[in-house]
């Protein structure tokens, strides 16, 4: 534990024991985020660090408002209503933190384990025991989400000595993807029946795949529909913008004014607009990138 989070455990541990009812899923995100605290440690960073936001914020806030409105009593009480507004947008960002980072991780593992499973069914083929199976992926996959899943499955057998199928069991609790879940459960379940392993990722991988080939196919059709728009709504309209504003300034002699226009148009609008099409298409495609 941190001095960061002894010191707001000590300040807010109170506040934190009551409201720790109210985030009843907040410990298993934290898990399955990888990140090393209690729900309750976790509330309290959260607390202190929304505390510093608002005591920061607020005579910031204070003289702006009361420079802008030329009065402090009103300034003041403005800028205590929105320090407390920024201050709980703040909060439940952070909250949800873990959140986001497990559903990036989802998405990574998710990216990846078609391939995977044709990785782990080819060694599995080889009639290995399914902890060698684990250990040899984990010691040849490249660095990753899921080949770090993987990897605490072998280091939970190797160091702890659990046996296999406890180890499946933990690590189909704390993984974020729900198709890696679905996964290893059917490992466990094949595993436990006396059922054979390198079949079932032989057919999983099949289906994995096939899955994965869909959503390249519905991406590409929808990769072309965003690629239409973008061309005729974004880069004709900025050109038929820039042409139109020329002609009306040379009729109208304010010049000064669609310079400006033009200048915010082409070298601020157009590589903001670009900026945020290049990051939806990353977000939205199947391989990530």
């Amino acid at each position: 534990m941190s001095n960061y989070t002894k010191v707001a455990m000590r300040l807010f541990h109170p506040i934190t024991d009551t409201i720790d009812p109210y985030f009843t899923n907040l410990n298993l995100d934290l898990k399955r985020a990888r990140i090393k605290m209690t729900a309750t440690e976790y509330l309290a960073g959260g607390i202190l660090l929304s505390f510093l936001i608002f005591v920061i914020e607020l005579p910031l806030l204070s003289f702006i408002f009361a420079l802008v409105f030329r009065n402090f009593l009103f300034g003041f009480i403005t800028s205590v209503t929105v320090s407390f507004f920024l201050t709980a947008i703040f909060f439940f960002a952070y909250i949800s933190y873990p959140n986001i980072l497990m559903k990036n991780r989802a998405r990574n593992i998710e990216t990846v384990l078609p391939f995977a499973s044709l990785h782990l069914s080819t060694i599995a083929s080889s009639k290995l025991p399914l902890f060698k199976v684990f250990q040899i992926f984990a010691k040849f996959a490249a660095s990753g989400d899921l080949a770090e899943e993987i990897g605490r499955i072998q280091t939970e057998i190797k160091l702890f000595g659990i046996d296999i199928n406890t180890a499946l069991e933990k690590a189909i609790e704390r993984t974020p993807s729900k198709s890696l879940k679905e996964l290893l459960y059917g490992i466990l379940s094949t595993s436990r029946s006396g059922g054979d392993v390198s079949i079932y990722l032989k057919e999983k991988s099949r289906s994995l795949m096939l899955e994965y080939r869909r959503r390249l196919f519905e991406f590409s059709n929808s990769l072309t529909v965003f690629v239409e728009v973008y061309l005729t709504a974004i880069i004709l309209g900025a050109i038929f913008f820039v042409v139109l504003t020329a002609i009306l300034s040379g009729i109208s002699g304010g010049g000064g004014n669609a310079i400006f226009l033009q200048f915010f148009l082409i070298f601020i609008f157009l590589p903001m607009v670009s900026a945020m099409f290049i990051f939806f298409v990353k977000s939205t495609s199947p391989g990530g990138e």
